[in-house]
């Protein structure tokens, strides 16, 4: 397997306080994953306020919206609503100042996503534009670039990447279901079924993931590289809890859904295929098979029941539906550009290479 020639840099991890110096009577998270390092003075910030500091602002401006150091600043907070981190107590979830410290990221976020998104308006022409397959040759499509020429290194980069998404890739999704009504909560509630597995837990598609990251000799601990994924990762994963945990952008949250579910199929069926041609176990297989059946008829039923749902019951939302569907292609082409320019160099996408 092929490794970039990096040093290997020790991490430097945040150490949660001992339990009993907690508040007493808070439930201190002790499973989830540990804190990161820091990459800068935001997300420094929003670390010494997880650790017991006074929370306290930090002014965003001339802050790169999608840098390292706000995209984990987001991360850490949104995580909160998720599955914490260890030695974080959990009642800080809605703590008043941490939401306060995050208002301002999401804001610079938000904004940023809207100057570079283009203000559209037709959804059906938004969803048709994702039913047609980027050019294989083009260089931008990371599923045909492994399919075709990818390594067995880049896979596990690439898996290592997007376990931050696929491990819990139902949740932020589920947030939209109390704010649905008829057509659009039934058919959403039918997809989102599948994706948890219809009932067994060891179908539920996060559990798959873990699966495939297994056969690829990954280590399959919810969170555990969030140090190594770049801000791009962070990104598109912050995307899905900024629209998740905003009523107002319930609309962009089906966007992204339905964006997801549209794109899966094609682009399993490559992954698959890489990972065929490089002898992966069949558990790694699996998931991406998987996705090709499942989301091929999700697809149908969420283009024509949860969105024409929602488009029927507020058709005013159709531009927040729109913009989510650009706002996921905008963050998902920023990561598939970051992984191809490293991987043409023969180097790791990653912040840590993988051992």
């Amino acid at each position: 397997m092929h490794l970039s020639p990096q040093p290997y840099v020790p991490l430097v991890r945040h150490q949660p306080p001992p339990q009993d110096e907690a508040r007493p009577g808070a439930a201190v998270t002790v499973t989830g994953p540990p804190l990161p390092s820091a990459r800068g003075e935001l997300s420094a910030a929003v670390l010494s306020a997880l650790l017991g500091g006074r929370p306290h602002a930090v002014s965003v401006d001339g802050r790169d919206p999608y840098g390292d150091d706000l995209q984990l600043a987001l991360y850490l907070l949104y995580e909160l609503h998720y599955q914490g981190f260890a030695g974080v107590p959990e009642e800080r979830e809605w703590d008043v100042g941490l939401l306060a410290l995050r208002r301002p990221l999401e804001r610079r976020f938000l904004q940023a996503l809207r100057a570079d998104v283009p203000p559209l308006s037709d959804a059906e022409q938004a969803l048709g534009d994702l039913l047609v397959e980027p050019v294989g040759h083009d260089g931008t499509s990371v599923s045909h670039h492994l399919e075709r020429d990818g390594e067995l290194w880049q896979l596990r980069e690439y898996a290592a990447v997007r376990s931050l998404y696929h491990l819990k890739e139902a949740d932020p999704h589920a947030w939209v279901i109390p704010r649905l009504r008829g057509r659009a909560k039934a058919a959403m509630v039918a997809v989102e079924f599948d994706e948890f597995g219809a009932g067994r837990a060891e179908e539920i598609h996060a559990q798959l993931f873990a699966d495939l990251m297994r056969d690829l000799g990954l280590e399959t601990a919810y969170g555990h590289y969030l140090e190594a994924a770049p801000a791009e990762a962070l990104a598109t994963v912050n995307l899905m809890s900024l629209f998740g945990l905003h009523r107002a952008l319930r609309g962009a949250l089906v966007g992204h859904f339905a964006t997801v579910e549209v794109t899966s199929s094609p682009a399993s069926r490559r992954l698959a295929s890489a990972l065929r041609r490089l002898g992966a176990g069949a558990a790694a297989q699996r998931f991406y098979d998987e996705h090709v059946e499942a989301d091929a008829v999700h697809e149908q039923v969420v283009r024509h029941e949860v969105v024409g749902g929602l488009l029927d019951d507020e058709p005013r939302l159709e531009p927040d539906i729109v913009f989510g569907v650009h706002a996921t292609g905008l963050l998902e082409d920023r990561l598939g550009a970051h992984l191809l320019k490293a991987w043409r160099q023969q180097r790791s996408a990653l912040r840590v290479p993988l051992s």
